[in-house]
């Protein structure tokens, strides 16, 4: 039997979210010029992110942070609410022009999966789409680090201590805040990917939270890993 190649397999498919038509036409540019990408929907509010979501079907929301009336934030909220089984909701990638913006903390909690700076060069934009797409978090652990830390966090949290983790979830936990995939963890550990990807399951389950992106921000933000520098907490 002959497996689909790539070039078989059907485009990504990307809404833009962004205030400023210069924005969208240079990501339209960017991602259309991708064989295994295309951009399907625009809008420069958050306003109409539902029913643009509702219509298009996009699989990854490319989401400017800050908007005039209804923002990245509320608007990742509205697309993350629409997740059913069976019609699962877009990735919400969103867009900043800081490293420090705050904004960007809330529209994780919300349930964005990453953040992209709109400095980025255009291989670096294609490449955090395809991340997400594929079901990833694009995680920069030094700048969710300084995004927690300039929000007031402190090492002062509960290290997590109420989720109970075993001492190999914390373990992976920390490693997924380092920024490894689960394949690089589980050389790190000497563990098959299967059982990472069930040690990560079930650190989200004891998080109460619905993916890596979320985690990581728990660990900083409850002292579990502290924000600046030294060891994590324990359980």
């Amino acid at each position: 039997m002959t497996l689909p190649s790539s070039s078989d397999r059907a485009p990504t498919r990307i809404a833009l979210v962004d205030d400023e038509p210069l924005v969208r036409a240079g990501l339209r540019v960017i991602l259309d010029a991708e064989p295994d990408l295309v951009v399907v929907a625009e809008a420069d509010d958050g306003t109409g992110v539902p029913a643009l979501v509702a219509e298009s079907r996009p699989d990854v929301v490319l989401m400017d942070v800050r908007m005039p009336r209804v923002d990245g934030i509320a608007a990742t909220r509205a697309v993350v609410a629409g997740d059913r089984p069976g019609a699962p909701a877009p990735r919400v990638l969103v867009l900043t022009t800081f490293e420090n913006d705050d904004h960007v903390l809330d529209a994780l909690h919300a349930g964005a999966q990453g953040f992209l700076l709109k400095r980025a060069r255009p291989e670096e934009v294609a490449q955090a789409v395809r991340v997400v797409a594929r079901g990833d978090s694009l995680l920069f652990p030094d700048a969710v680090r300084r995004l927690v830390a300039s929000a007031g966090a402190t090492d002062g949290g509960d290290g997590l201590r109420g989720a109970r983790l075993t001492e190999r979830e914390g373990e992976v936990l920390r490693l997924v805040a380092a920024g490894l995939s689960n394949a690089e963890i589980a050389a790190r550990l000497y563990l098959g990917v299967e059982t990472v990807r069930t040690h990560v399951g079930n650190v989200l389950a004891k998080l109460g939270v619905r993916d890596r992106t979320q985690a990581v921000v728990r660990a900083y933000e409850s002292g579990f890993v502290p924000v600046r520098g030294g060891t994590a907490s324990p359980r």
